[in-house]
């Protein structure tokens, strides 16, 4: 029944209500990363953000004022990973806090491997809670999707798919049809790549963030797949065919960049 009643309301919504032409072409304009997709996928796209802009609070913090075209983007950001998925993918949150800057998180606990924890202050540009929001930084996200490796949005929102099984621990809950064996194999490699690029010194072509852990090597991934697809599928085939097949979508198909 409440299936239903979501459906319905989803409908009323994209019936009666629409994100304005110019912030729309203003939007995409700016964020470059989307040039990839056809019409089909950009009306899709506009769909999914407009639902995400009434079911999703996003809040400014720290003295930010968020106007339609700040929301718009954030919005759009969010659902580009789930253009091939759905926004039912997003139901373990329900806000989107947004600070101007980097943010200040104290007292944060880690446990090492001798099983002692520690406490410390950390800066973040994004963060996403197991049982709450996604924290954004605005000079982040502003700077996401220009096709430069970098998406704090879509860095986060993986964070929230991989927690749908309960764990952050790099793999999402598969779609049918893909292989578990397949999907461990294809990242340890990767995984294990950076790990040798970093231990020898070498410029790793991942952020050697991604290295801490696996949830933030998934995370990392995701942003290079979205924003830079056909740099990441020719650094990685198996792994990008891997997460083209997690997320439905195959972005560096039909992609302009001289890299392709």
């Amino acid at each position: 029944m409440f299936g239903m009643f979501k459906g319905w309301r989803r409908r009323r919504i994209l019936a009666n209500r629409s994100i304005p032409d110019a912030i729309w072409q203003q939007t995409m304009a700016d964020i470059p990363a989307m040039s990839v997709l056809d019409a089909k996928a950009l009306e899709r796209l506009r769909a999914l953000t407009l639902l995400f802009l009434h079911e999703k609070n996003l809040e400014p913090a720290g003295g930010l004022e968020l106007d339609d075209a700040m929301r718009t983007r954030i919005a759009a950001l969010a659902c580009r990973p789930i253009l091939g998925l759905g926004l039912d993918y997003y139901e373990s949150f329900l806000s989107v806090i947004v600070y101007p800057e980097e943010f200040l998180v104290r007292n944060r606990e880690s446990v090492d491997e001798a099983g002692v924890v520690h406490t410390r202050d950390e800066i973040l540009s994004g963060e996403a809670w197991e049982q709450g929001p996604v924290i954004l930084a605005w000079q982040d996200v502003d700077a996401s999707g220009r096709a430069q490796g970098f998406d704090v949005v879509a860095h986060e929102c993986a964070h929230k798919l991989d927690l749908l099984d309960g764990d952050m621990n790099g793999r999402p809950p598969l779609n049918r049809g893909m292989r578990a064996d397949e999907w461990a194999e294809s990242f340890q490699t990767a995984y294990d790549d950076l790990i040798r690029r970093l231990d020898r010194g070498e410029e790793p072509w991942l952020d050697p963030y991604a290295a801490e852990e696996p949830a933030e090597f998934f995370a990392v991934c995701t942003e290079m797949f979205f924003d830079v697809p056909c740099a990441f599928r020719v650094e990685y085939p198996s792994l990008y065919a891997q997460l083209a097949a997690f997320f439905r979508q195959d972005p560096a198909r039909g992609n302009a960049s001289p890299s392709c």
